[in-house]
């Protein structure tokens, strides 16, 4: 249906194409240094890159015009700016010579569905920048008005819809992970007259060493769909055959990788796995012990640990530190009732959260599909 009135729209229109210096001013912006700006400032101050710089007691440009950023690793992104604003030194402000004939709206969309070729027109060199000779060169169609007028409506309420379903889904999964939190800590908190027993962490599961490997070792090592994962810090990790790594440094055990080292945090692992030789890991020997459970109570205390390690010059924890931490043992009946729950919970969590990314991705592709066909004029061929 939406096809089908976006080929009525364009349906037998005439369609003029001049350069962007033809119907447009565009103006390079003044250098305003950076401690003349603050936060508590009225304007904003574009510059090179995607988002303001700063904010500024004056403006330079009184809004409703086009910006591209001049030079810097974002040379050539297109924006838009409807109130007044500061144009740095690197930043290009586009301004139509002609509303009666041109609408700006529709003058940035196409820039904006033309983004790569501006990018890839950057000139090379030690800074990556886009001229203002390019930029007039630029070639942009004009059908009629009421034409350019209906494809920016179309655009903007596709642009305001998908920003509000994002919104939406955003929201939707901090809601879930809220919940999930609450009743993980609510089903973790034991009180003084509950049946259980409080150990330390060193006396109820065994500790083990990683491999010694270093970052760049890791990279020559790792192979897509390599059935060994080696852990390090963050989200890094290497896929390595079990013959890469001494057999001694491999666990074959469900673990609770203790990532000890800037972003201290604790990462469940069921499959064989080894990690730096400067993290540890623990799992159960005890039939009697849950390792999950055990896992799941130290996510609750992640920023107990991280405080610890901000004491640091680079954040870190000690073997000690999880060692000796006290943590309450109920029954085994009780460990396995509250890890089916919170795997059920964290099953949910994890589900919204890989569908937000595909959902985000489906609805910008249909976005620009729409937007690439409202903007395909054909070119005049020059005989």
């Amino acid at each position: 249906m939406m096809r089908n009135n976006i080929t009525e729209l364009l349906k037998g229109v005439e369609v003029e194409w001049k350069t962007l210096g033809e119907v447009a001013k565009i103006t390079i912006g003044e250098f305003i240094h950076q401690n003349n700006q603050a936060e508590s400032a009225k304007y904003p101050v574009y510059n090179g890159g995607i988002s303001p710089t700063g904010y500024y007691n004056n403006f330079n440009n009184r809004g409703h015009k086009i910006i591209v950023s001049a030079r810097g690793a974002n040379a050539g992104f297109v924006n838009r700016i409807s109130k007044p604003y500061w144009a740095g030194n690197s930043c290009y402000s586009i301004g139509i010579k002609d509303y009666y004939k041109l609408n700006w709206i529709f003058v940035y969309y196409f820039l904006k569905e033309n983004e790569k070729n501006l990018i890839g027109s950057q000139q090379k060199g030690s800074i990556p920048s886009v001229s203002k000779k390019q930029m007039e060169k630029f070639q942009i169609p004009i059908p009629p008005l009421y034409v350019q007028t209906e494809i920016a409506r179309i655009l903007d309420t596709f642009t305001a819809l998908t920003a509000e379903l994002i919104t939406e889904l955003t929201a939707e999964l901090a809601a879930r992970k809220k919940q999930y939190n609450y009743y993980r800590d609510k089903l973790l908190t034991f009180k003084k007259d509950d049946e259980v027993e409080w150990k330390p962490l060193g006396e109820i599961l065994h500790r083990t060493k990683g491999t010694k490997i270093t970052a760049s070792k890791m990279k020559e090592i790792h192979k897509n769909n390599a059935p060994l994962k080696i852990f390090a810090g963050g989200k890094t990790f290497a896929l390595v055959n079990f013959e890469d790594i001494p057999e001694k440094d491999i666990n074959q055990e469900p673990s609770i990788i203790v990532k000890s080292r800037g972003i201290i945090e604790f990462e469940y692992y069921d499959k064989p796995f080894s990690h730096k030789n400067e993290m540890w890991s623990y799992h159960s020997q005890n039939e009697q012990i849950n390792i999950k459970y055990v896992y799941y109570f130290l996510k609750t205390k992640e920023l107990y640990f991280q405080n610890i390690g901000s004491k640091m010059q680079m954040p870190q924890i000690a073997t000690p530190d999880t060692d000796k931490f006290i943590i309450p043992i109920p029954s085994y009946k009780i460990q396995n009732r509250i890890v089916k729950i919170l795997d059920k919970f964290d099953a949910l969590t994890n589900s919204i959260t890989e569908s937000l990314p595909r959902e985000i991705e489906l609805r910008q592709k249909q976005y620009e599909y729409y937007r690439n066909l409202l903007l395909d004029f054909p070119k005049v061929q020059e005989s």
